[in-house]
């Protein structure tokens, strides 16, 4: 999909996020608490990136996940931090912490904009 069309499909706030690496304000999104089960996709592309499964309510104001769905995420430097980008189309999601209250120990802090809950 080129820039041109995925401009087209986003909403400006979406578009920010995820193209320009930019944040939603917290507690504003509509995943950051869990309600329903399934797979959180891509925004953009529709890749699958976390199960319901893995969602837990880390009181940051966004959703959080102690894993990411095997080989659907990429990992990048972001001054110190870790920023996770969709493996199909590096759009920019979050970033990634070693401080998750799971055995995983890692707290994916997702923006909401960036995810279509897909329903089981």
């Amino acid at each position: 999909m080129e820039e041109k069309e995925i401009k087209q499909k986003l909403t400006p706030e979406q578009y920010k996020v995820l193209r320009q690496k930019g944040t939603e304000m917290p507690f504003t999104g509509k995943y950051v608490h869990k309600t329903e089960d399934g797979n959180y996709v891509c925004m953009v592309c529709e890749n699958p990136l976390f199960s319901s499964d893995a969602q837990f309510d880390s009181g940051t104001g966004w959703p959080s996940f102690d894993k990411a769905i095997e080989g659907s995420v990429k990992y990048q430097d972001d001054h110190g931090a870790t920023e996770i980008v969709c493996a199909k189309c590096n759009s920019h999601l979050g970033h990634v912490f070693d401080d998750g209250p799971t055995q995983t120990g890692k707290r994916y802090c997702i923006n909401s904009v960036c995810l279509d809950l897909k329903k089981e």
